[in-house]
């Protein structure tokens, strides 16, 4: 498996029975995933070098978020070394491609898509991903962008009866979302994003990111690996993963990130929801008790069921799946097979 992309990996016999999945006749069907326990998957780093340190992790560390420098090593290092594999391949593949037509385009970002829910880690991910990737020898240029900056300012949102189903599908400017991407990846030399407040809850009125033909984009979100919407023509559309060369899915027993989000909102009231500018400063004197009759409302009524019946529902177009247990920590991994 994936020799061609520089590994010499023989999967363990128990590795192998977890790539098959069970057929509505009893019997079992190969999946398209390998699935690894950490400890294998850690073996995968082999010489890949480590340039983060505790300063780093800690900066990069999400609240709630146990991310040590063993998870690190152990879990994102092979990452890296896989992405470093397929951004080298995708750009030999496009030049292929490309002399196969006879054209010179210029080389066009390689695109990463991060996704899972609320509280899973995803962001973690996705800035301890661009870290190392700013590492590697080749020493590309990345930039991370998340696709809160997409959602429709609380207005519209307010207009359109949808501000208890933020961070839904239909809360999305997915045109804007779509025609970003695809500019990105046309290798427009200036591509703009609306800017995201978690602390006003709102698009920031004005506020705009600027990307500038980066070597890898790494796009962190909710929804990003959604199929296409079909249009009232019966035709299917675009779908932003249409525009990614690989993509992540952070993944967790509902349960468990039903407690993460929990405990992040507890603490939150000392940190985010303390600050009188905060949207949420109304909770910052709250009670233990209090904190979590409302947590556990926002879960119940928004998070989880936008979980699963939006995010969850897009594990499997995936190319890599982290698992993670109940201490917040990456356990398994499942890598699409080529």
């Amino acid at each position: 498996m994936g020799q061609g992309y520089g590994f010499s990996f023989r999967a363990t016999a128990s590795a192998r029975m977890r790539g098959m999945g069970s057929h509505g006749n009893g019997r079992s069907i190969p999946s398209p995933y390998v699935e690894l326990d950490r400890d294998d998957w850690a073996r995968l780093r082999e010489e890949h070098p480590m340039h983060l340190d505790e300063a780093d992790i800690t900066r990069l560390r999400g609240l709630g978020d146990p991310l040590d420098l063993a998870e690190v090593e152990q879990v994102y290092l092979p990452i890296s070394r896989l992405l470093s594999f397929y951004e080298e391949a995708t750009a030999r593949l496009h030049q292929v491609t490309s002399d196969f037509l006879d054209e010179r385009p210029k080389r066009t970002p390689f695109i990463i898509g991060v996704a899972g829910s609320v509280a899973v880690g995803k962001s973690t991910t996705a800035r301890i991903l661009a870290e190392l990737i700013r590492r590697w020898d080749s020493a590309p240029t990345v930039d991370l962008i998340t696709t809160d900056g997409f959602l429709y300012p609380n207005e519209v949102l307010a207009k359109r009866n949808l501000m208890s189903r933020k961070g839904f599908p239909e809360s999305y400017d997915r045109r804007a979302l779509l025609r970003f991407i695809s500019e990105v990846k046309a290798g427009k030399s200036e591509v703009i994003a609306p800017v995201y407040s978690h602390l006003v809850y709102d698009i920031i009125p004005g506020e705009r990111v600027v990307i500038h033909e980066p070597d890898v984009l790494i796009v962190e979100g909710l929804n990003v690996l959604q199929p296409p919407a079909a249009h009232s023509n019966g035709r299917a559309g675009l779908a932003v993963s249409d525009f990614f060369d690989f993509s992540v899915y952070v993944d967790a027993h509902v349960g468990n990130i039903k407690n993460w989000f929990l405990q992040r909102f507890l603490s939150l009231r000392q940190t985010a929801f303390a600050d009188p500018e905060s949207h949420f400063h109304r909770y910052a004197t709250l009670s233990d008790d209090a904190a979590i009759d409302i947590a556990e409302n926002i879960w119940d009524t928004i998070n989880a069921p936008n979980l699963v019946e939006n995010i969850l529902p897009t594990r499997s177009r995936a190319t890599l799946v982290l698992l993670k247990g109940p201490e917040h920590t990456v356990d398994r991994v499942r890598l699409r097979r080529l």
